[in-house]
């Protein structure tokens, strides 16, 4: 199309050559995705000083957030609500700001809102109950585990469970829209699904880490866990099947089983249990996410989702 008679001449009749620094930061897509991960990294770093700021100012909040810090703290409801609750809400305002530099939406970064705890959350839920159970069953087949009496009963037992519940939505919501939501989306823009899939795996395995009580087994079977959570992804296109099965196998081993999970004990579970035998079988101070036998569960995980969920047909 020839120019405008509007436009500024150029005398020497050469297109307009692009700034150098323009390449740095933008490409075929828009904004690369360095500048992506950094700028929303940033944000949410930001969004978490101002947040856990002003929570401190509630009654009680700065002297559990400094045993907190020491690792010395044991997880109750209001803890995991707490804490997970002021990281959710950073994660997810991060990712709205970024929707807006992107032009994206959630929907984008594998969490739709018409899908908002829908059939897919609760098919995650039963999966991560079902997981739970089968790992236990076999440690408890073993030998390595035992219940002898229940702590919790009636009005007590639900409120507990029900707000154990409420917190390791918050874990999962923040952890999975964290990990498999917005860097997923968009590392893989650059990478493809599965490299993106396998680096953030092995960056949340090494996370767990910082759990007191966390060995280097936790670490990998976590970062296997993340494997699963992004097959999951792959085969159902949103996170929302991984969301409620992180947090019902959270809340499992937490509440119903009374169990640690990744090395955290927590106070108000359901039942009183006990762990006998090696660590191999039972995971020691991990808990059973350090057993050995827990990769067995996640392959078992996924060849169901293979099975149950075919991969989908990308439109064309």
């Amino acid at each position: 199309m020839p120019e405008a008679h509007s436009s500024p001449p150029n005398p020497g009749g050469r297109a307009p050559t692009e700034h150098p620094m323009t390449r740095v930061f933008l490409g075929p897509g828009g904004l690369r995705v360095g500048w992506r991960l950094v700028i929303a990294v940033s944000i949410w770093l930001l969004l978490l000083r101002v947040l856990s700021t002003a929570i401190i100012f509630i009654p009680g909040v700065r002297d559990t957030l400094r045993r907190m810090a020491t690792g010395t703290v044991v997880l109750t409801p209001t803890i995991v609500l707490l804490s997970e609750g002021v990281l959710t809400a950073a994660a997810l305002l991060a990712g709205f700001v970024m929707s807006r530099i992107e032009g994206r939406s959630f929907a984008e970064y594998g969490l739709p809102g018409r899908a908002a705890f829908g059939k897919r959350f609760w098919q995650g839920a039963l999966f991560g109950f079902v997981m739970i159970s089968v790992l236990m069953g076999l440690i408890a087949i073993l030998h390595g585990y035992s219940v002898s009496g229940v702590d919790l009963r009636g009005v007590a037992a639900a409120r507990y469970g029900v707000f154990y519940f409420a917190g390791f939505i918050a874990v999962a919501l923040f952890e999975e829209f964290s990990f498999r939501g917005y860097l997923q989306s968009t590392l893989q823009l650059a990478a493809g699904f599965w490299p993106a899939a396998l680096v953030l795996a092995a960056i949340f395995g090494v996370i767990h880490l910082t759990n007191a009580g966390e060995g280097a087994y936790g670490v990998v079977m976590a970062g296997c866990f993340g494997l699963l959570a992004a097959f999951t992804l792959w085969r159902t296109g949103n996170i929302w099947f991984a969301i409620g099965l992180h947090a019902v196998w959270d809340w499992g081993e937490t509440y119903f089983y009374s169990v640690r999970d990744s090395g955290v004990p927590a106070s108000g579970h359901l039942l009183r249990s006990e762990f006998h035998g090696p660590t191999w079988l039972t995971g020691g101070s991990i808990g059973p996410e350090g057993s050995a036998l827990v990769f067995a569960v996640l392959i078992g995980a996924g060849l169901a989702i293979h099975v149950l969920f075919p991969r989908r047909k990308e439109s064309s």
